[in-house]
């Protein structure tokens, strides 16, 4: 049996704070263990929301009148919030986007088509959530680059080897996740940036999975573009982050064009766009979303990041543990470096019918491809049930979830 008695986690504490997690389903007490696909959410961010539409509601940056000045004032305190979090050299490198996919989609865009040409490389991960696959995929059939494949092992780990053979001298970009979200592999990503610099590649993080789980240091990783989503660090849905060096963003053009993103438009000469990082934040943004992002990272700031990371780690070891022990159960990602997501296969079930019976019984866990296919094309599988774990989660949840499954199974087989 896994020993939390050492954590200062006070996780009844923490579970004051989510008022989500006091309702029952069908009539059971409900234990959330889908928090890859979005985290649950303290009752310190459904304030802020609230607060938004209660006291300040307006428009940013252009207002004069003292709604405007405050909204204004609350949204860019994010900002600052947010370069602290991952420790960014400058608040102007924190660009707000709907989440990490739309802000891969920026970098996408605005670098890579104003950068790549026919022939040039990027290398992706087979480990990627289609969010890092498929923008690469598009701008290669519209613009001839090169999509490689960094492939991995059994246990879900990168090939380190293989991934220093893929570089070549046409090799511009990698994208790598930080933190797979369906096998829970925590990649190398300092090592992997300084292998991509050291053959004049830039790369591009996918932290979504990270955020919540892992300090994060930017400088340290020396990343070039890293992003993350708001509802994955328990904060709001329509809502994330991209952090860019400045003077990369400063190089590239606007993405989207529209209001705030300008400096002067004119039919008679060319129009002239705003600094960083207004020039990628075209149109109204999600005002109350970023402000209640700001709150999110406060939350697990407050607790600590590390803290919640050890947590998560002794619930993974007695996860880990109990479901070992139920026979044909298959975990999906052994990686020695793994962050609180278990993924498994059981031979006689499939995926679809243990998660619709295990609701049943209150437990909410993932199923499917979880949007990473390449990923479990290469374990042999289509479909998994995934269980990840948050600051919230409790031994005894656990215990909850495997009875629950052990149930079910016995329905099943």
């Amino acid at each position: 049996m896994t020993d939390f008695s050492d954590l200062m986690l006070d996780v009844v504490k923490v579970r004051r704070d989510f008022p989500i997690l006091d309702r029952q389903v069908h009539d059971r007490p409900l234990v959330y263990l889908d928090n890859a696909a979005t985290s649950q959410t303290p009752h310190q961010v459904i304030t802020a929301l609230d607060e938004v539409y209660r006291r300040y509601n307006a428009n940013i940056h252009r207002g004069l009148h003292t709604l405007a000045d405050e909204a204004t004032e609350a949204f860019e305190k994010t900002r600052d919030t947010v370069r602290d979090f991952i420790n960014a050299a400058d608040r102007r490198e924190i660009i707000f986007t709907r989440g990490t996919t739309e802000a891969i989609n920026l970098v996408a865009n605005a670098w890579g088509r104003s950068e790549l040409k026919a022939g040039d490389e990027v290398l992706v991960s087979r480990l990627e959530h289609h969010s890092n696959i498929v923008p690469w995929q598009l701008l290669a059939n519209q613009s001839g680059i090169v999509v490689k494949v960094i492939p991995i092992d059994e246990r879900g780990v990168l090939d380190m080897d293989a991934y220093r053979d893929l570089f070549t001298s046409r090799t511009r970009l990698v994208a790598v996740n930080h933190i797979s979200n369906a096998c829970g592999t925590v990649n190398p990503v300092a090592e992997l940036t300084r292998i991509a610099h050291e053959h004049d590649a830039l790369i591009m993080i996918d932290g979504a999975q990270a955020a919540p789980h892992e300090p994060i240091d930017v400088q340290a990783i020396d990343a070039d573009f890293y992003a993350f989503s708001g509802h994955k660090v328990y904060g709001p849905t329509g809502v994330g982050v991209l952090y860019g060096k400045a003077a990369l963003l400063e190089a590239m053009p606007p993405w989207q064009g529209g209001g705030e993103m300008i400096d002067q438009v004119s039919f008679e000469t060319p129009t002239t766009f705003a600094a960083i990082p207004h020039k990628f934040e075209a149109g109204t943004p999600a005002i109350a979303e970023v402000i209640a992002l700001g709150r999110a990272l406060e939350w697990v700031s407050d607790i600590g990041v590390s803290l919640i990371s050890a947590w998560e780690q002794r619930l993974l070891s007695h996860a880990t543990e109990e479901l070992s022990r139920i026979d044909g159960l298959r975990i999906l990602g052994t990686a020695p470096d793994k962050a609180a997501v278990i993924s498994f296969v059981v031979d006689g079930a499939h995926a679809q019918d243990i998660g619709l019976l295990i609701d049943q019984l209150g437990v909410a866990i993932r199923t499917g491809h979880h949007c990473a296919q390449p990923l479990l094309s290469a374990f042999g599988v289509d479909a998994t049930c995934r269980a990840s774990f948050a600051a919230y989660n409790t031994p005894e949840e656990i215990d909850i979830f495997v009875e629950s499954l052990d149930r079910v199974l016995g329905m099943l087989r």
